[in-house]
């Protein structure tokens, strides 16, 4: 994963995203260690402070945990918990974006759908 410093996100909130990503794909587990923030901040070559920040947004919102002395941890019920969260925020986020460029366009609900239904059966198809 490379950090873009130029986009709208802080590179805090871009961690946080991929560290999310990382437990969606399984990459990381269910009460396995991650990445302290000094390791981090050397995987992208930023400040541990910033490394610090991106964790932190994940622990509020208890997808990780900290355990004193040992370092932070993920949650046992993380990947749900992120999957509920994209959805909830990121997905219904892209749908309303969507829907109104689709009304910008004069594309009708029977298209959109129709367009949806057309990219979703492509995409099966690489699978």
């Amino acid at each position: 994963m490379v950090l873009n410093p130029n986009s709208n996100k802080p590179i805090y909130v871009q961690i946080a995203e991929w560290l999310e990503t990382e437990i969606l794909s399984g990459n990381i587990n269910s009460d396995e260690k991650i990445y302290s923030q000094y390791q981090l901040a050397e995987i992208f070559t930023i400040n541990p402070a910033t490394a610090a920040k991106g964790l932190n947004i994940l622990v509020d919102q208890k997808i990780l945990y900290k355990k004193r002395g040992l370092g932070m941890f993920v949650s046992e019920n993380a990947k749900e918990m992120v999957l509920m969260k994209r959805k909830s925020e990121t997905l219904q986020q892209m749908i309303e974006d969507l829907v109104s460029e689709a009304q910008r366009l004069a594309v009708s609900e029977a298209e959109l759908i129709e367009m949806i239904k057309s990219v979703k059966k492509e995409e099966e198809g690489r699978l």
